[in-house]
C-alpha cells in the first residue's frame, strides 16, 4: 500500500510540476518616460529571445508568459533599454519608466578634414550596404498587424451623401473608420520569395469580413537605394544609406551611447534641399558592424508624397544570431483631402523567428497570401488572449460599438433604414452622377445613368437620348449577376434602338463568368470606341467637327471568361449580327461653317456613300492572356491579383464563319501583344512599353467592322491610356493585312521640374513618348510627343511623321488616371 501510495504521490506531483510549467500569466502595464509621457510603440521582448510585443499609442502593453522568473527587455526608439527580471505565478501589472538615450560627443575628434563624424559613419554604412541586403537567405516568423484610419474632420455633404451618415461619424463628424486587425505566418526567402498565411482577422463592426493588412507591405529594408517606389509617388524615396545618398542628404552627428557592450551612434539626416525625395528624422547606426540599429524618419508633401501630408516611419532590429531582422515597425500617416482630414496608423510587431528555415522546392508560388476561412471566425476571448498589442480606448470602444451592433446592422430593419437615409433622391445628384438605389438586405441595387451623359448630339442620329439602368443582384460567396437594359433615340434620324446585356460571375476565386447580350445598338465604326458620347457631341457642337463614325447591329452574342490556372485567362466569344450602314441626318453646329465629313471616312465629301452593304456576320474569337509572375491574394471570396512588374502576353484568334445562319463573312485573323505597364528605373521614374503584331491569315470575305482596328485619336481632348497614337486617324489606316505597332511613354516624376523655383511646388510630371505603325495601309508612321501631368490631369505637345514627312503637330490634354 505504501508503495502504491509512493507512485501515486510522485505521479501527482509530476503532473502538479507539468502543469504548472505549462500555465500562462499575463503581464500588463504602461511604458512612459521619466516627465510621465507614454512611450508609444515600444518593444517588450523576452530577453535573448524573439518572443515579444509592442505598446499600443497609448504606451499600453500586454504579453502572455509562462509560470517562473523571467527576464524581460524594454527598448523603444531614442531611450535607453531597460532589463527587469519578473516572477510570474499569477497575472501581474508592470509599469516601466524609460529614460531618454544620453548620447556625448566627448569621443569625437577634432581633425583639419571636411568630412564630420556622421559623414564617416554613413560611408562605413553604405560601404556595407550590399552585404546587409542579401545577408538573410532566408526566414520564418509571426507577425501582428493592427490598422487604424480615423477622420479628424469631414464636410457635411459629398456629392449630396451626408457624410457622417454614410462613415457613422459623430456629431462632430469624428470617428474611426477602419480598425482591423490580423495574426499571420510569414515566409521569406531570396529572391523576393513571399508567402503569407493569415490565420487570424478581425474587422471592427464586420464579423464576415477579410481584413485588407498585408504582413508583406509592412517590409521595409532601409538598404535598398530606393523604397515606396510607385506607391507614395513615382519615384520614390532616397534611403539615407543608398550608393548615392550623398547627393540628397547632409547628415548632423549627434553622439553616441553604450547599448549591451555596443556602441550605437545617433545620427540625424536632413535633405539637401526641401523638395528632394529625400526622409528626415534620425538614424541609429551601430557602430564597428556599421549596421542599421533603429530609425526614426518622415517624408512630407514637401519631398513629393501623394494623397497624404505627411508619412512617419518607426522601424526597430534585432538581433537573432549573426543577422538583424525587424522587431516592430511603425507606418504613421496625416494629411488632408478634399475636406476630409484624417490620421492613423499601421504597425506591425514580429516575434518567433527562425532564420535557418527549410522550404522544399514547390513551397514558395506567386500566391503571396493567403487567407484562412476561419481566419474571422476567432470569438473576443482569442483575440483578448492573443492580441500582440493592447487596444486603446478609443479603438476598445470602437470594437465595442460596432461589434454590439453587427447582429442588428445584418438584419433587414438596419439595413433598410440605413437603405432609406442612402437611397434620397438628389435632384442634381442625379444630373451628374448616377443614383443608386440599394436593397442592401437581399444584396441588390439598382443604378440609374445621370442625365448629363444621357443627352447627346451626333451627325448621324441628331440629337439624342440614351439612357441605361444596371441591376445587380449579389450573394454572400461573391457571385453575382447583372442585368443591363438601354434605350437609344435619335431625334433626326428617327431611330430606336433598346437592347439588354447580362453578366453572371459563377466562381469568384477563378474569374468564371458568362455573358449574355441582345438587341439593337447604335455602335462606332472602330470596336476600340476611342471617343465617348460627351466628347463627341463638344466635338460636334463646338468645334464643329464629326471624327465619330457609326452604324448600325442587331445582334446576339455569348461570351464566357474563366481563369484554367492563376494569371491564365481564357475568354471564349460568340457575336451575330445584322449590320446597317449608316449616313448622317443633321449637321447642325454651333459654328457658322462647321468642318462636317460623311459618315463614310474613305468618301468624306459624299453624303450618300455607304461604307458597307447591309449584311449578316457570325463571328467567334478567343484570347489567351497570361501575366508573367503576376501574384495574387486568395481570400474566401475569390482571388485578387496584385499590379505585375512584368509583361501581360495577350493572344487572340477571330473567325468569321461564312454560309451559317446567313452570316457572309468569312476569314481567320490572329494578334499577339505583349505590354508592360511598369518599368521602374529608381529616381528617373518608370516606363510603360507595348509591342503588338497581328494577320490576317484569310480575308476571303470580310466588311469594315471585321478589319483590324488602331487606338487611335483624332481629338484635342482624349483618354490617356498609353497604348493610344495619339493622331492617328481613327478609320482610314485600319487594315485587312498584317501589321505591327509599338508604344513607349516615360514619366520622369518630377525629375527636372523639381529643381526649378516655384514651379516644383506644382508637382508636375514630365512625360514623354513615342508610337509606332507599319502595316501595308500606313507603312512607318511615328509619332512623339512631351508634355505634364499632375495627378489625372495631362497636357502634352506631339508631332506625327508619315516615313519622314511630318503631316501634323499639336496639343493633346487627357483626364483619367494612368501612367
Amino acid at each position: 500500500m505504501t508503495c502504491y501510495l509512493r507512485c501515486f504521490l510522485c505521479l501527482f506531483l509530476c503532473v502538479k510540476t507539468i502543469g504548472a510549467s505549462a500555465q500562462q500569466y499575463t503581464l500588463t502595464g504602461k511604458v512612459t518616460e521619466v516627465k510621465g509621457n507614454v512611450v508609444p510603440f515600444a518593444s517588450v521582448y523576452v530577453n535573448t529571445t524573439t518572443q515579444g510585443t509592442s505598446s499600443n499609442v497609448d504606451g499600453q502593453y500586454k504579453l502572455s508568459l509562462p509560470a517562473g522568473k523571467i527576464e524581460l527587455l524594454f527598448t523603444a526608439v531614442g531611450y535607453d533599454d531597460r532589463k527587469v527580471t519578473v516572477v510570474m505565478k499569477e497575472n501581474t501589472t508592470l509599469d516601466i519608466v524609460l529614460a531618454p538615450k544620453i548620447f556625448t560627443l566627448n569621443d569625437v575628434v577634432i581633425k583639419v578634414s571636411t568630412e564630420n563624424r556622421a559623414d564617416e559613419i554613413i560611408k562605413k554604412v553604405i560601404a556595407n550596404r550590399k552585404t546587409y541586403l542579401n545577408e538573410i537567405d532566408a526566414f520564418s516568423c509571426e507577425v501582428y498587424t493592427k490598422a487604424m484610419q480615423k477622420l479628424l474632420n469631414a464636410p457635411k455633404k459629398f456629392f449630396g451623401r451626408d457624410v457622417a451618415v454614410i462613415l457613422d461619424l459623430d456629431s462632430n463628424r469624428q470617428g474611426v473608420i477602419y480598425l482591423s486587425e490580423t495574426e499571420s505566418k510569414l515566409d521569406f526567402k531570396q529572391r523576393d520569395k513571399i508567402r503569407e498565411v493569415m490565420i487570424s482577422s478581425k474587422i471592427a463592426g464586420d464579423d464576415n469580413g477579410f481584413s485588407f493588412n498585408k504582413a508583406s507591405d509592412l517590409s521595409v529594408n532601409f538598404y535598398n537605394n530606393v523604397l515606396f517606389e510607385d506607391k507614395l509617388s513615382i519615384r520614390g524615396f532616397v534611403s539615407p544609406v543608398a550608393d548615392n545618398a550623398f547627393s540628397y542628404y547632409k547628415y548632423k552627428f549627434l553622439g553616441t551611447t553604450e547599448e549591451d557592450g555596443r556602441t550605437i551612434s545617433k545620427i540625424q539626416v536632413i535633405p539637401k534641399r526641401k523638395n528632394l525625395p529625400a526622409f528626415a528624422g534620425t538614424i541609429y547606426i551601430v557602430n564597428d558592424s556599421w549596421r542599421i540599429n533603429a530609425l526614426n524618419l518622415f517624408v512630407t508633401k514637401d519631398n513629393g508624397i501623394e494623397l497624404i501630408d505627411t508619412l512617419t516611419v518607426q522601424q526597430k532590429l534585432i538581433e537573432v544570431g549573426d543577422v538583424y531582422v525587424p522587431q516592430s515597425i511603425q507606418f504613421s500617416i496625416a494629411g488632408k483631402l478634399f475636406g476630409f482630414k484624417f490620421s492613423g496608423y499601421v504597425m506591425g510587431v514580429y516575434k518567433n523567428y527562425n532564420v535557418n528555415p527549410t522550404f522544399n522546392k514547390n513551397f514558395f508560388t506567386n500566391e503571396i497570401l493567403r487567407i484562412e476561412r476561419s481566419s474571422n471566425k476567432r470569438d473576443p476571448f482569442y483575440w483578448e488572449k492573443n492580441r500582440s498589442v493592447p487596444l486603446t480606448a478609443e479603438e476598445r470602444e470602437n470594437y465595442q460599438r460596432k461589434d454590439s451592433v453587427t447582429a442588428l446592422k445584418a438584419s433587414q430593419r438596419y439595413l433598410d433604414s440605413v437603405d432609406h437615409v442612402k437611397n434620397r433622391f438628389n435632384p442634381g445628384q442625379i444630373l451628374v452622377t448616377p443614383y443608386v438605389h440599394y436593397r442592401s438586405y437581399n444584396k441588390k441595387s439598382v443604378t440609374y445613368d445621370p442625365i448629363a451623359t444621357s443627352i447627346f448630339y451626333n451627325t448621324v442620329e441628331g440629337l439624342g437620348l440614351k439612357y441605361s439602368v444596371n441591376w445587380r443582384q449579389g450573394f454572400e460567396d461573391g457571385r453575382y449577376y447583372t442585368i443591363k437594359p438601354e434605350v437609344r433615340y435619335g431625334f433626326a434620324n428617327e431611330r430606336f434602338n433598346a437592347n439588354i446585356k447580362s453578366k453572371y460571375l459563377f466562381d469568384a476565386s477563378r474569374n468564371g463568368a458568362i455573358a449574355v447580350g441582345f438587341g439593337s445598338e447604335v455602335a462606332n465604326l472602330s470596336s476600340q470606341k476611342q471617343t465617348n458620347l460627351l466628347r463627341n457631341t463638344i466635338n460636334a457642337l463646338i468645334f464643329g467637327k464629326n471624327p465619330a463614325k457609326f452604324y448600325e447591329r442587331r445582334f446576339f452574342n455569348v461570351e464566357a471568361s474563366r481563369e484554367f490556372a492563376p494569371s491564365f485567362e481564357f475568354k471564349i466569344s460568340a457575336d451575330y449580327a445584322r449590320r446597317t450602314a449608316l449616313t448622317n441626318a443633321n449637321l447642325t453646329s454651333f459654328r457658322s461653317e462647321p468642318n462636317f465629313t460623311s459618315n463614310n471616312p474613305f468618301a468624306p465629301d459624299d453624303e450618300n456613300s455607304l461604307l458597307f452593304p447591309q449584311h449578316k456576320a457570325l463571328v467567334v474569337s478567343s484570347t489567351l492572356a497570361y501575366t508573367v509572375a503576376q501574384r495574387y491574394i486568395t481570400r474566401p471570396d475569390g482571388r485578387f491579383y496584385i499590379e505585375s512588374d512584368y509583361p501581360r502576353i495577350e493572344v487572340n484568334y477571330k473567325r468569321g464563319l461564312r454560309g451559317v445562319f446567313g452570316s457572309s463573312v468569312d476569314y481567320d485573323f490572329i494578334s499577339v501583344e505583349i505590354y508592360q505597364k511598369k518599368l521602374h528605373f529608381g529616381m528617373f521614374g518608370k516606363s510603360s512599353i507595348l509591342i503588338g503584331a497581328g494577320k490576317f491569315l484569310t480575308s476571303k470575305s470580310l466588311n469594315y467592322p471585321d478589319w483590324k482596328h488602331f487606338r487611335a485619336n483624332q481629338s484635342m481632348v482624349f483618354d490617356p491610356d498609353d497604348r493610344n497614337f495619339q493622331f492617328l486617324d481613327f478609320y482610314i489606316f485600319n487594315t485587312t493585312r498584317q501589321y505591327f505597332e509599338a508604344h513607349f511613354q516615360h514619366n520622369f516624376g518630377s525629375f527636372f521640374l523639381s529643381k526649378i523655383p516655384l514651379i516644383k511646388k506644382l508637382k508636375l510630371e514630365e512625360i514623354i513618348g513615342s508610337a509606332y505603325l507599319s502595316s501595308p495601309e500606313k507603312r512607318n508612321y511615328n509619332e512623339f510627343y512631351f508634355g505634364i501631368k499632375r495627378l489625372n490631369f495631362r497636357i502634352h505637345y506631339g508631332y506625327a511623321y508619315d516615313r519622314d514627312e511630318m503631316i501634323k503637330k499639336g496639343f493633346k490634354f487627357s483626364y483619367g488616371f494612368n501612367l
